[in-house]
């Protein structure tokens, strides 16, 4: 018997967050606060307390990346490679066509936090729950923003148990998996710029991620900073 219901979970929580909740749910980088209107994404930025220069990142998927970013063929190569040859979660940096339908329907203030210089940040194959949602918001045309289920500068958490009481409050559905897949890392996603190979987070899987790259576009990335 299943002990997870990923396709019923994300059903309630799309509906939840179409209709102007917020959700924390899990991702295997780590949970995430997510919303689906412009209310409740400024709700979620204030609660975090972010520094006005953070963005949102967008839920996504394959459709969702081929509609919405545009890319080069070596970009597209590195993206394929990174996600479907190796199956990593990657947060894929890329520019995108603001005149599309999905992008059009956000207000502008949603727009302007969650793209820089018309560039997207899409998080993409971050487990079966991301999955399920993302295929919805797809469905929909729907788009999904937020980013991770913390007050800034506190680190990712990858229990649902770990998120302050600040955080919880605010949301209207949870969805509590336990201990995500890649807490090891002890980071979220590494956030790669697909078109410039700019490293712009160090993350889950980045040394497997700069190895792909070096071995199969012979691209080097700088290593991770050493902690301090």
């Amino acid at each position: 018997m299943p002990m997870l219901d990923f396709a019923g979970d994300a059903r309630r929580a799309f509906a939840t967050l179409k209709a102007g909740g917020i959700g924390i749910l899990p991702m295997d980088v780590g949970y995430s606060l997510i919303g689906g209107t412009g209310p409740a994404l400024k709700k979620i930025f204030d609660t975090k307390r972010r520094a006005p220069t953070k963005l949102n990142a967008m839920l996504g998927n394959d459709d969702l990346h081929r509609e919405l970013h545009v890319v080069s063929p070596l970009a597209h190569d590195i993206y394929q490679a990174i996600v479907h040859d190796y199956d990593l979660p990657l947060g894929v940096i890329a520019p995108c066509r603001p005149d599309h339908p999905f992008l059009r329907a956000l207000d502008a203030d949603t727009y302007a936090r969650s793209t820089k210089d018309d560039t997207l940040l899409m998080l993409v194959n971050a487990g079966k729950f991301h999955a399920a949602l993302t295929g919805i918001s797809h469905a929909e045309g729907h788009l999904l923003f937020g980013s991770s289920a913390n007050i800034s500068l506190t680190g990712t958490k990858f229990r649902g148990d770990d998120i302050e009481p600040e955080i919880r409050a605010i949301a209207d559905i949870v969805i509590d998996y336990g201990l995500v897949k890649y807490h090891p890392w002890k980071a979220s996603s590494t956030l790669l710029d697909i078109e410039t190979c700019t490293v712009h987070r160090y993350g889950v899987a980045f040394e497997n991620i700069a190895d792909i790259l070096k071995r199969h576009f012979r691209v080097d990335l700088p290593p991770r900073p050493a902690k301090p």
